[in-house]
């Protein structure tokens, strides 16, 4: 949502079944951890994606998704291995 640009908070809570209180609450901890970055203007605030705190959430999703698929690389050889074995060792 926020992708295409800035939005308030009373703009995003219209696109939700929750009150713009949680909306603002959510917001509120999305600015927190650097996700989001937020400006007042008059009575309304505007919210936009944060671009650091955005590649850094995508560096940190990379670096994860590396890992398991490396793993699971790693079960399917030894899978393979271990089921070549002990189709060789049987009768």
């Amino acid at each position: 949502m926020l992708a295409a640009g800035e939005r308030t908070v009373t703009e995003l809570a219209g696109e939700f079944t929750v009150s713009r209180s949680a909306v603002s609450q959510h917001l509120l901890l999305l600015e927190q951890v650097g996700l989001v970055a937020a400006r007042k203007e008059g009575r309304n605030r505007f919210y936009r994606l944060d671009n650091a705190g955005m590649r850094e959430l995508r560096m940190l999703f990379e670096q994860f998704w590396t890992a398991e698929l490396d793993m699971l690389l790693a079960d399917a050889q030894n899978f393979t291995t271990d089921r070549l074995q002990t189709t060789e060792e049987s009768p």
